[in-house]
């Protein structure tokens, strides 16, 4: 432990002191000046010494940031004036950490995106992105006259594609509160004049999903990356429906593997027509035939 020699002298002995640890005692007779036992450093986790524990970390989920405090219910023992007096705090407490409509609108579409999320399975990088493409589109102004569960679908439907997190328009749709209008014209709106780093969908990010939910195994999936790959050498997947081409691809390796598969239930899978699953098997089979 190091030890610091201070310039003040010992208040018996005029001896010099020195500071050991919490303590500051003299050299010379060895009088315990003064003692600090208070630790001012940060306090540290036991499982992980790395870490300083110093409160939740900040998350961009939350209009505040994870920054505000509630009124817990943990206690029981109240009685019925008293818990009523409670109530009526925490119901204050809440209220009062909204201060305006722009965040009652950020908190409204925050919980959106957090219930969609949840339920499509989404990881917490998703939310976290989805809720900041959010509320810059609100600091730009794009929400006036347009409907807030759209931009918090559009939001998320953006951070998916931004994070090459395979979940079609249809999907996120299907569970969020919007319309798949509402999306398309938030996400336009947001695409224009944000500039989102979105590029194409890789048919690829669909496959193992594809694969889970048609029971198909590793066989088939690898069967039908390879398709992809010969499909792409022949610019057969530009301009084509990506989740379309990755179920086409599926029921090409299904049926190359004898596995029972039909049309239909690749393309319910998908999302896509019949037709349209046709389409990427006709040029698959012109490309094996080439």
């Amino acid at each position: 432990m190091s030890e610091t020699t201070r310039t003040a002298g010992c208040p018996e002995c005029d001896g010099p002191l020195r500071s050991d640890g919490d303590e500051t005692v003299c050299r010379s007779c060895g009088l315990v000046v003064s003692e600090d036992r208070i630790d001012r450093g940060p306090e540290w986790r036991g499982i992980d010494e790395e870490r300083e524990r110093t409160g939740a970390p900040l998350t961009r989920s939350r209009h505040d940031r994870g920054l505000s405090t509630e009124i817990g219910r943990g206690s029981s023992r109240l009685t019925g004036r008293k818990r009523r007096r409670l109530a009526r705090m925490r119901r204050q407490h809440s209220r009062s950490q909204i201060a305006s409509k722009s965040e009652r609108n950020q908190v409204h579409a925050f919980t959106e995106i957090a219930r969609v999320t949840s339920d499509l399975s989404l990881p917490e990088q998703a939310k976290e992105r989805a809720c900041m493409l959010f509320k810059r589109a609100q600091e730009e102004d794009l929400l006036r006259g347009r409907s807030i569960e759209g931009f918090a679908a559009a939001a998320l439907y953006a951070a998916c594609r931004m994070g090459s997190f395979s979940r079609t328009r249809t999907e996120i749709v299907e569970v969020a509160s919007a319309s798949l209008v509402e999306l398309r014209t938030a996400y336009s709106a947001m695409n224009r004049e944000l500039g989102l780093p979105t590029g194409p969908i890789d048919p690829a990010e669909y496959l193992p999903r594809f694969a889970s939910e048609l029971d198909l195994p590793t066989d088939v999936e690898m069967r039908a990356r390879e398709h992809l790959d010969e499909l792409r050498e022949g610019r057969h997947v530009d301009g084509r429906d990506p989740s379309g081409v990755a179920a086409g691809c599926l029921y090409a390796a299904a049926k190359e593997a004898d596995r029972s598969l039909t049309q239909r239930e690749a393309a319910d899978v998908a999302d896509v027509t019949p037709v349209t699953l046709r389409t990427t098997v006709k040029a698959i089979r012109g490309t094996d035939g080439d």
